[in-house]
């Protein structure tokens, strides 16, 4: 009997043996599977804490729902009576210490019309005038490869691309736009200006499938993101799983390999690395790979909850956040009014705040060496500053993810290109699989844990 090895996890992990053992029951294949996780939990980045009435999620806070694949994970774990979708409203960008409303009709901060373009108060006439020229310059010399950031400067001009555009994106794709292709990013833009000659009327021509996704498009879940993990680990009984196990390295050994785990020895036929880029580069201890895995470029954040024995209603009226712009008096890097955006967060109607603080900040190195009781005084006075409350905080929960959120640069796929082709030469059926190289959202990871599940089959069969 083969046997398969998931070292990792998190919801690509998971999903990688959800659609593995689909398969094998399909296709009448046997073969132990064994997944290991160095954490007591499961789940990675995805992991909910619980304390005051309130719910935390200690990395990502939601599910994007339109992505291929998500909703019908769901169904097929039956937990589609345990989903809740976000509560719509205004995004702000706070910026000379007042905050401004994201124009309506605009998709990261890129106006879809000329109508969503002259609402914005974050934009001056000239800047909307040099938007403008975006009807009439060419597209001579940008392709998927280019920087985005270039590529939108280029043709939507600097203002727009700096005080609207940037703190939405970078927000979004934790790194510098000028570093991030548009391949990694938004990679429809180009095909935009070639199909239409301009960017903004390539979203007017393809406006009917933003606005249907525009509302109600994040999804989590009753208990927060931690039960479908849950879930997913439940419909696994013939998994084993080891919890508290450190992989210590993958050695090839004629057709197989051996999985180091505290010290013990697994043999194994496939070994799939779902794990972050720097735990690989650990276990395959190879310097020929090396070479390459070290193209991949890792951002850091932290990340803190603040929740209030104060009324949700203190908020401005129907918004769910903001995003912070460089003139601002503000220490963090973006806010998510949580209660707000997700009601199933505060039991009592409570106010819970997520303030984010990134590698990208002036201060991150400061930050990064304070006690939680020093980053809590820095959240507090945030705000006080963005929202006027001085209240005493009921519960403070804060997350470090150093080196830990993967940064999809202009390097990317092609380092990723010449490690897959190294893996399969020197290491036939060792399997990259995660969000440090296949696509940083939940979606990305689901899609993944299935496409890994068809290669681990097609290796076994």
């Amino acid at each position: 009997m083969k046997t398969v090895v998931v070292v990792g996890g998190g919801i690509t992990g998971l999903c990688t043996m959800h659609y593995l053992k689909r398969q094998m029951a399909e296709k009448k294949i046997e073969a132990r599977l064994i997944l290991i996780e160095k954490n007591a939990y499961l789940g990675g980045k995805i992991h909910s804490e619980y304390g005051e009435d309130f719910i935390m999620e200690t990395g990502a806070d939601s599910i994007v729902a339109r992505h291929p694949g998500v909703i019908e994970l769901v169904r097929e774990l039956d937990f589609e009576s345990e989903l809740v979708y976000n509560e719509t409203g205004i995004s702000y960008i706070h910026t000379n210490n007042e905050l401004h409303a994201i124009p309506a009709g605009s998709t990261f901060g890129i106006p879809m019309s000329i109508e969503s373009l002259m609402a914005s108060t974050l934009i001056s006439e000239e800047g909307k005038k040099r938007v403008l020229q975006d009807f009439e310059i060419p597209n001579a010399n940008y392709t998927k490869a280019s920087s985005i950031g270039e590529f939108l400067e280029h043709f939507l001009g600097e203002e727009i691309v700096h005080k609207q555009i940037a703190p939405v994106l970078s927000g979004v794709y934790s790194g510098d736009l000028y570093q991030l292709s548009l391949a990694s990013t938004l990679p429809y833009l180009v095909d935009y200006k070639n199909d239409y000659g301009s960017i903004i009327k390539g979203f007017e021509e393809n406006r009917e499938q933003f606005e249907k996704a525009a509302n109600k498009k994040f999804i989590s879940f009753e208990n927060g993101l931690s039960a479908i993990i849950n879930r997913l680990e439940e419909m696994l009984p013939d998994v084993e799983f080891m919890k508290n196990a450190t992989t210590e390295s993958v050695r090839k050994v004629g057709s197989q390999y051996e999985v180091v785990v505290n010290g013990k020895i697994i043999e194994a036929d496939v070994v799939v690395l779902a794990v972050p880029n720097d735990t690989v580069r650990k276990v395959l201890a190879d310097e020929t790979l090396d070479k390459s895995l070290a193209q991949f470029s890792t951002a850091s954040v932290i990340t803190m909850y603040v929740g209030f024995d104060v009324p949700d209603e203190v908020l401005p009226a129907d918004g769910t956040g903001f995003i912070v712009s460089h003139n601002s008096d503000l220490i963090c890097n973006a806010s998510t009014w949580t209660s707000r955006k997700w009601k199933h967060t505060s039991t009592k109607g409570n106010l819970l705040v997520r303030l984010f603080y990134k590698n990208s900040n002036p201060r991150y190195e400061e930050l990064a060496a304070m006690s939680d009781e020093e980053l809590t005084t820095v959240a507090r006075e945030d705000i006080l500053l963005s929202l006027g409350i001085a209240a005493q905080p009921k519960i403070v929960n804060v997350t470090k993810w150093i080196d830990q959120m993967p940064r999809y640069d202009l390097a990317h796929n092609d380092a990723l290109g010449v490690v897959v082709e190294d893996l399969e030469t020197r290491y036939p059926n060792v399997l990259l699989a995660g969000c440090s190289y296949f696509g940083v959202g939940i979606g990305a990871c689901i899609q993944n844990g299935k496409t890994t599940a068809q290669q681990i089959i097609n290796a076994i069969v």
